[in-house]
């Protein structure tokens, strides 16, 4: 990251927050060599990084007219789901206020009627009973040391389920190392009747699960594929290869 160059630094209670440019590409970190979120200023509703791709499979099975994303980052995924369908309304909710107003500032970040934000942990915001249930919940909560734990937690997903309006579907960023985890997928099992996840080539763990069959097998389906990757402008194919149910 040699190239880029610092335009704006923030402290809170949780650390350093870091905002990059180069020129094309504008980067938010929490650490050194930390990457958490990219932004292509001309483009900036194409997700940089192949976690986020894979993320947005959801769309494949689920047409969402609601959905929470705990996690805001540099707004990505606002981005993409603002660019696939305008109409969706958005509640982002982010621990860190440093990151919200970064996201404003420096990533484009779409605001308007559909976009709520929320300064807010995530536990404490999907555990409050005065949100409406929505049709999917986007669960991407890192720290410059990695994964939230309580994004991994029994708790966390029980309250995610309850959220969720029928046939809704909760999608979790994590690592390859938990795709080893064995007592994380009997967490999850323990919640939702179906469980699938895909492996990134950028080594995340993206997971899918829902009470009901969403249709998981059009993750396999070229027609399908092919319409999502023209509505989010990507080939959704690329980052699908290791797409399985997880059993």
């Amino acid at each position: 990251m040699s190239e880029f160059k610092p335009i704006h630094r923030a402290n809170d209670e949780y650390g350093e927050l870091t905002v990059l440019d180069d020129g094309q590409y504008r980067v938010l970190a929490f650490g050194d060599n930390d990457e958490q979120s990219k932004l292509d200023k001309a483009s900036p509703h194409l997700p940089q990084h192949t976690y986020i791709q894979a993320m947005l499979a959801a769309l494949l099975f689920n047409t969402p007219k609601s959905a929470i994303i705990l996690g805001l980052g540099g707004g990505a995924l606002v981005h993409a789901l603002k660019h696939y369908d305008s109409a969706i309304k958005m509640t982002a909710v982010e621990l860190r206020a440093p990151v919200i107003e970064a996201a404003k500032r420096f990533f484009q970040l779409p605001i308007g009627k559909k976009l709520k934000l929320v300064n807010q942990d995530a536990l404490e915001f999907i555990a409050s009973a005065e949100h409406k249930k929505v049709d999917i919940i986007f669960a991407d909560i890192y720290s410059e040391q990695g994964v939230d734990g309580q994004q991994v937690s029994s708790a966390f997903f029980e309250q995610c389920q309850a959220k969720l309006k029928q046939g809704g579907l909760l999608v979790l960023n994590c690592w390859k190392e938990h795709s080893k985890d064995d007592a994380l997928k009997q967490r999850l099992q323990s919640q939702f009747n179906h469980v699938y996840a895909c492996l990134t080539g950028s080594g995340n763990w993206v997971i899918f699960a829902s009470q009901v069959d969403c249709n998981f097998n059009l993750a396999n389906n070229k027609a399908a594929l092919q319409e999502l990757s023209q509505q989010l402008d990507f080939n959704i194919a690329r980052v699908l290869t290791r797409f399985d149910e997880w059993v």
